[in-house]
This record gives C-alpha cells, sequence and structure tokens, in this order.
C-alpha cells in the first residue's frame, strides 16, 4: 500500500520544522512543549512567530504540498499523516500527536512492528540513562533481544547508553524495533550511532514527526518521547537517573494508562535513582523477560504446559529447539550437549538465549532445567 500523507498535515509538519529554533526557547518548560503543539497552525504562528508573523503567514498559505513529497521521498522516506488509515492509532491517544509520521524502511515491515492498518500492537519501550553502566546496557540488550525472539517489538530512541543497547538487542533477537528520532529519520543522531542506524533502516523502522533534513533540538527530545510511550503498551526503564528524560516517557506512559515497569537497581547508585522511585511510587518490578510477558499478557498466558513444566509457547529457531528438547531428555548440563570446546562456546550462548527467553533456568551443579516461574 502506498504512504499516505495529506496536504494539511504535510503543512502543519513543515511549520512545526520552520518554528523550531522559536520552540526552543521553551525546551525549559517540557510541558509547555507539548501545550505548544497541542496549538492549531495559526495559533503557532501567532505564539511563536513574532516579528516573522507576516512573513511566516504568506509562506504558510503558499506551502508547495507537491513539492513537500518530492521532498521527503528523494531521501527514501516514507510518511503516513494522522487521517491515514495505517497511521498508527495509538498516538492518537495524545493530545498532540505528531500530524505526520515519516518513516526510513521497508514499507512492508510497518504493520508488522506497529500493528496492522494502524491497530495498537503488543509493543514495549525499552529506555533509560545515556551514561548508562556496562550491567545496564547489557539488562537493556537481553531484555530487548528475548522480547523481539518471542515477536514482541522494541521501542526506543537510539540514543547512547541504554536506548542504543535497546535496539542492538532487539536486532540480535530477530530485529523487531523501530527508532524513534528527534530530527529528520534519514539523519543518525547521535552521528556515532551511523552504523546501528542504518542497520535499522536496513532491517526495522526508523521513524520521526520531524521531516527529512531537519537538524536535532533540544526540545524535540522530550517531544519525542511522547511518540515513544504513546507507541508503546508498556514502558521499562533500565537506569534512570533523578532528572532523567526516560523519566518524561515514564511519566506520559502513566497518563496515557501504558503500564510502567522499572528495573530495579541499588539504592547507592545514582543511576538507579529514578528507576527506584518509580518502584517506590507502583511501578513494575522487571528482572527479566518473563516479567515483562507477565505484565502484558497475565501469569502463565501464551504458554503450554508440558510433561517437562512449563514454557513460553514460541517458534524456536531449529538449534534452540533442539537443546531444549535436550535439556528436557535429560542431557542437562554444557557437557552432555558439547563435545568440543567450540560446541561449549555455542551451547553456552544458546542456553543464555534461553534463559533470556525465560525457558530455562540454571540449577546448582552446573544443571539446567525449564524455568519454573
Amino acid at each position: 500500500m502506498p504512504w499516505e500523507a495529506c496536504d494539511d498535515c504535510l503543512r502543519r509538519s513543515w511549520l512545526i520544522a520552520r518554528l523550531a529554533g522559536h520552540l526552543e526557547l521553551r525546551r525549559a518548560d517540557r510541558s509547555a512543549i507539548r501545550e505548544v503543539l497541542a496549538l492549531t497552525d495559526l495559533q503557532l504562528i501567532d505564539a511563536l512567530a513574532g516579528r516573522r508573523r507576516a512573513d511566516l503567514l504568506r509562506a504558510w498559505r503558499d506551502f508547495d504540498a507537491a513539492a513537500s513529497r518530492r521532498s521527503w521521498r528523494s531521501t527514501g522516506a516514507g510518511a503516513l499523516c494522522r487521517h491515514a488509515r495505517r497511521y498508527p492509532r495509538a498516538l492518537l491517544d495524545l493530545s498532540d500527536p505528531p500530524s505526520v509520521l515519516y518513516i526510513q524502511g521497508a514499507e512492508d515491515r510497518l504493520d508488522e512492528l506497529l500493528g496492522p492498518d494502524g491497530a495498537r500492537g503488543d509493543v514495549v519501550a525499552i529506555v533509560g540513562a545515556r551514561k548508562a553502566s556496562p550491567d545496564g546496557r547489557d539488562i537493556a540488550r537481553a531484555l530487548a533481544r528475548g522480547l523481539s525472539a518471542v515477536g514482541v517489538p522494541v521501542v526506543s530512541g537510539m540514543a547512547l547508553g541504554i536506548d542504543g543497547a535497546a535496539h542492538e538487542g532487539a536486532l540480535a533477537g530477530g530485529g523487531r524495533t523501530v527508532a524513534v528520532l528527534a530530527c529528520g529519520p534519514e539523519r543518525a543522531y547521535p552521528p556515532s550511532r551511523t552504523r546501528l542506524h542504518a542497520q535499522l533502516v536496513e532491517r526495522a523502522l526508523v521513524v520521526a514527526e520531524l521531516p527529512p533534513g531537519t537538524a536535532p533540538h533540544r526540545w524535540a527530545f522530550p517531544a519525542r518521547n511522547r511518540i515513544i510511550a504513546a507507541l508503546a503498551r508498556m514502558a521499562v526503564i533500565v537506569e534512570a537517573a533523578e532528572r532523567s528524560g526516560s523519566l518524561i516517557t515514564a511519566e506520559i506512559a502513566m497518563d496515557l494508562g501504558r503500564e510502567v515497569g522499572a528495573v530495579p537497581g541499588s539504592p547507592l547508585a545514582w543511576r538507579s535513582t529514578g528507576a527506584n522511585a518509580l518502584l517506590r511510587d507502583g511501578a513494575h518490578p522487571v528482572r527479566d523477560v518473563a516479567d515483562v510477558l507477565d505484565d502484558l499478557f497475565g501469569i502463565g498466558h501464551n504458554r503450554t504446559e508440558s510433561d517437562s513444566g512449563t514454557a513460553f509457547a514460541v517458534d524456536l529457531e531449529p538449534e534452540l529447539g533442539a537443546l531444549l528438547a535436550s535439556i528436557d531428555g535429560g542431557r542437562d548440563t554444557v557437557d552432555a550437549n558439547a563435545a568440543t570446546p567450540e560446541e561449549v562456546r555455542k551451547v553456552l550462548a544458546r542456553l543464555t538465549r534461553l534463559e533470556l527467553l525465560g525457558l530455562v533456568e540454571r540449577r546448582s551443579g552446573g544443571r539446567y532445567a525449564r524455568a519454573t516461574r
């Protein structure tokens, strides 16, 4: 199906990009950004244009929608406006939904990752500190890898630290991930994420409300967070300081009635202050992928009972399924499943993946068994 974006929504998107510098002056008040973005076009011009009002109003009236379409199509981007059938309906829960969602990536991935024909998908946001600890990044990768492997898409912001690690994990688990940017979708931001951006465009999706060619602005990051929160059924925070931007995502998610979870951290670690505060205020504790799936679908949902215990009903890669069957058959150690050092490395990697999926757990003596949780 073709991308769809009407003239009025493209005009609105153009206006937001033209007023980006004026919005920057409002960035200190994060709540004001959303209030401003909820204004009509003429209200925006009156509120922000100042002495440029007459010139901007003239340009707004003369907006060339056909030229706009040629511009974003020339970058390889697609676009969906909020009147389009395939526009993610979860975004319409916002009082200030993006007028246009610009998209980099294959069009056929849209329904798979964000829900068919705009329907609400089972999407999980994983966000957190930019200055993340190695453990925090590992946790984010593991959660995202496990969710992606069982078919649950992961949305994040491609930032340094937790966000980037979440995308990396999701790509490793099958590629079910969506990056939301605070600039045009064709730009890798931060620039150090150029390789990750290319992988996301090739295998997943990159989306933005600002049109291609738009540079990042500081106000656009909290604005970007509202899109992440709205797209997700659940937001999971992995490491967040007291004033972390990821807490904006959690706050918006709660306001929208989404589930919010957080990974517990040491009370002595500054990176965990915000996440622990969320837990104090009622967020769901997240220890592993099983906790997230239980919160999404209910405890025991989408599981099948077997003689060996309880397991998620997922389509496993053949080598993982074979290893799981071997463990069920009593070959429950690494040595029992590997004859060479190279096979040991492969078996350990597969066991780690099965653990992340919540299918097996380690027991004493180096033995593995079906997970009982």
